[in-house]
């Protein structure tokens, strides 16, 4: 590897097409990598390569800034390479969905996909961030998602789609689904009615409800919520807005963020301000990358390894 590569670890679409060229002075091996754009800020080599060592297995894995139309392609090259998978983040787990050959129920479900195996050339798909999202949960606030009710906004990405399914599956007492584009979460509400039919919660509110994200819309809701999670891109960069202010939050309430990054976001540092607890998603990416790694390799992660490659 050119030592342009061993200082940005980062790959395009053009070096998928030239791979053996690119990567013969690599040692060991990069078998398994992550598709996004962006995606330099993403931890999940640093995660996976701690997982690799831990076990002894030589490979290593890379970042991918894929673009949105650039992803069938790179999907396509990837069936003729000896990687083991991929991870897929923003923008892509819903269209990698359409990509994949087969699918576990995990990705069925929400329709979104961020963990693929190769297997014989043909491309397996599972959906590891709910799973590792209620551990988080659990881990961050000693509560399990079937006590709480649960607020998710950005619910029209792949992310907010895997999330508001997890919540379904562990039958929640309530999920609110935020978007700005409505269309986007009609078809999820119609999807996971059924896991709503029954009454769980004392009173007029319904237990699965979908509103335009308006200040005023997402406020009026706020009192029959214990757990508000930010399932979009917001905070990435520090010019973005905080998705809910902290005027609106209060100390009852348990906010989620699933965007990590060196220092507290501003949806965090919201919830300091009101009282509320906070939790960002570096937990959610240890636990979702302990099972995308259990995913490729059918044997247990060494998370403890992985936890400490991030200071968790």
């Amino acid at each position: 590897m050119n030592e342009e590569k061993q200082t940005t670890c980062r790959y395009t679409l053009a070096d998928l097409e030239h791979w053996s060229d690119i990567t013969r002075d690599s040692n060991p091996s990069i078998r398994l990598g992550i598709f996004g754009d962006p995606v330099a800020h993403s931890l999940s080599p640093q995660v996976q390569d701690a997982a690799l060592r831990a076990c002894e297995i030589n490979m290593q894995y890379g970042w991918f800034h894929i673009r949105v139309h650039e992803l069938r392609s790179a999907l396509r090259f990837l069936r003729q390479l000896d990687f083991v998978g991929i991870n897929l983040t923003v923008p892509h787990k819903i269209a990698g969905f359409a990509q994949i050959d087969a699918a576990e129920a995990s990705a069925s479900l929400c329709g979104a996909v961020n963990t693929v195996r190769l297997d014989e050339k043909k491309l397996i798909g599972s959906n590891t961030d709910g799973e590792g999202f209620s551990r988080a949960v659990r881990s961050e606030f000693s509560i399990d998602l079937r006590d709480l009710r649960v607020m998710i906004l950005g619910a029209g990405g792949g992310t907010g789609h895997a999330l508001a399914c997890q919540c379904a599956l562990e039958n929640c007492e309530r999920l609110v689904l935020v978007n700005r584009t409505p269309a986007k979460t009609n078809t999820l509400v119609e999807r996971l009615r059924p896991f709503f039919a029954r009454p769980r919660v004392l009173g007029p509110v319904a237990r699965l409800e979908a509103v335009p994200w308006d200040e005023s819309a997402v406020r009026a809701q706020l009192a029959d919520i214990d757990l508000i999670v930010n399932a979009t891109a917001l905070g990435m960069n520090p010019s973005d807005p905080v998705p809910i202010p902290a005027r609106s939050l209060a100390p009852h309430h348990m906010v989620f963020d699933c965007v990590y990054g060196p220092s507290k976001s501003a949806f965090i540092r919201a919830a300091d301000e009101a009282g509320a607890r906070g939790a960002n998603g570096l937990s959610m990416l240890l636990h979702q990358g302990a099972l995308s790694f259990s995913f490729w390799f059918n044997r247990a992660a060494p998370i403890d390894a992985m936890r400490s490659a991030i200071a968790l």
